[in-house]
């Protein structure tokens, strides 16, 4: 077992620079320019995120200061009678709204969940599987939107919570159907 460990990360180590160099090997034979594309795929991505910075910087700063509030520890009180419905642990549930929001932020939580009940816990299972399953709405909402100046998004809101809702359900039945 740990001679196929070992050999599987010496082939995920040399498989980008076996691409870069089939890259450059192709480009020499073909006798293609291939640095300039490259140099301007660069600059193409510094200038998308000096697009997306102020608007990351904005929710990420949001975020904090409801954090830091307490007004987190008011909306899980609120959520905790769904939560139990729904057999939810009251852990779990600061991951599923950080996630809206914030990977960085739910996997924080999710570190939180780690130390104090295990990974192995219910808990556990089920915030890592909800981290798999669900997407960041507003933030892919606000980035994107403001990159391309969409200003109505009309049902993309309501879709993605819709969807949201629907991993955490389906996430909460796979941790379940695992732990039994």
């Amino acid at each position: 077992m740990e001679g196929s460990k070992t050999m599987i990360t010496y082939i995920a180590n040399l498989i980008l620079p076996l691409f870069i160099f089939t890259l450059i090997l192709y480009g020499t034979i073909k006798r293609k320019d291939i640095y300039t594309p490259f140099i301007e795929g660069v600059s193409d991505g510094f200038k998308i995120v000096l697009e997306i910075a102020p608007t990351l910087i904005a929710l990420f700063f949001a975020i904090q200061i409801f954090r830091s509030s307490g007004a987190l520890d008011l909306l899980i009180g609120f959520l905790s009678p769904l939560g139990s419905a729904l057999q939810i642990p009251k852990e779990v549930l600061p991951v599923i709204f950080a996630k809206l929001f914030s990977a960085s932020a739910a996997t924080g939580f999710l570190l939180d969940i780690f130390k104090t009940s295990g990974p192995d816990s219910i808990a556990g299972l089920m915030s890592s599987i909800i981290l798999s399953s669900t997407e960041t709405c507003f933030y892919i909402l606000s980035v994107y939107s403001s990159c391309v100046n969409i200003r109505k998004t009309r049902y993309a809101l309501p879709g993605a919570l819709f969807a949201t809702f629907t991993g955490v359900i389906v996430s909460v039945i796979l941790t379940y159907a695992f732990v039994h």
